[in-house]
């Protein structure tokens, strides 16, 4: 028997050990407990680790998190998972805070990464284009709530993977991650991604913004291809486009209370056009 403190994590190795026994397993680190945890066991050689701790109505919120963790991931190669749910218990830090980063919202967080970027190249001496972000406001319902995901820095990762995607197909992908690893996707969530999509098609087509507020859907800085304007408005009689400006806009009544699905079916239309049918007229 070897009685001693948390030295061991350091790498101390003994082949031959095979069971571990922690006491007030609920003071340490998920670092430190999964260091300490692989100093036992080995390929050919069942280990057991035991971790006591107090009741679990005394213990806080974030070492039922980190003893939880250690229970939920066992198997080989599990490190990887277990410092993510560290950083998520631990939190990202103040990097989004105003001390760090000033007021993100007045930017939008796609805007702040682009940004944050940018600075990073240019500090490491390399020259980059100005990435061009549409701005996208459409009146829908879209944040990540707490009884989806709890932890802020599963939040912000969330955000960052919504503004870095550069497909609809990457977006698809997160939808059914997203959805194997927390269960069926509340509204606000699948309106956040939606959002992520509108924003993918709007960089696909090279505007600057799309805006669907009070039965009016409009988009800046659209250039189609030559007869665009005719091929959109066999699509639908009530869309107007203005090549001059680059301006389209469509009213849409108010049984279309769908905004979600009139976005969808004019970015629809517009792709279709713009990817065939007007530069084939051309």
């Amino acid at each position: 028997m070897l009685v001693s403190t948390t030295i061991i994590e350091s790498g101390l190795d003994i082949p031959n050990a095979n069971t571990l026994i922690v006491e007030r397993a609920d003071l340490l680190g998920l670092s430190q407990l999964y260091q300490i945890r692989g100093r036992i066991g080995r390929s050919n050689r069942v280990a057991h680790a035991f971790l006591f701790h107090p009741d679990e109505a005394v213990l806080t919120e974030e070492a039922m998190a980190r003893l939880s963790t250690l229970v939920d991931y066992t198997e080989l190669g599990s490190g990887f998972k277990i410092a993510m749910r560290d950083l998520e218990v631990r939190g990202a830090g103040n990097l989004l805070g105003d001390e760090q980063s000033g007021h993100v919202a007045a930017v939008g967080f796609e805007m702040y990464l682009s940004m944050l970027h940018q600075t990073v190249e240019a500090l490491q001496g390399e020259e980059t284009a100005a990435e061009r972000v549409p701005r996208v406001d459409v009146g829908v319902s879209a944040y990540v709530p707490s009884s989806f995901i709890a932890y802020e820095a599963a939040k912000v990762d969330l955000h960052r993977r919504i503004a870095a995607a550069r497909t609809r197909e990457e977006l698809a992908q997160l939808r059914d991650e997203l959805r194997d690893r927390f269960g069926e996707l509340p509204e606000p969530v699948d309106n956040l991604i939606f959002l992520g999509e509108v924003r993918v098609a709007l960089q696909i087509l090279g505007a600057d913004s799309l805006t669907a507020r009070q039965q009016k859907l409009s988009l800046t800085g659209l250039e189609l291809p030559k007869g665009s304007r005719e091929l959109l408005r066999g699509r639908n009689a009530r869309y107007a486009y203005a090549p001059a400006v680059g301006r389209f806009s469509v009213a849409y009544r108010g049984e279309e209370a769908d905004v979600r699905a009139v976005v969808e079916q004019v970015l629809g239309d517009i792709l279709h056009v713009w990817s065939g049918e007007a530069q084939g007229a051309a």
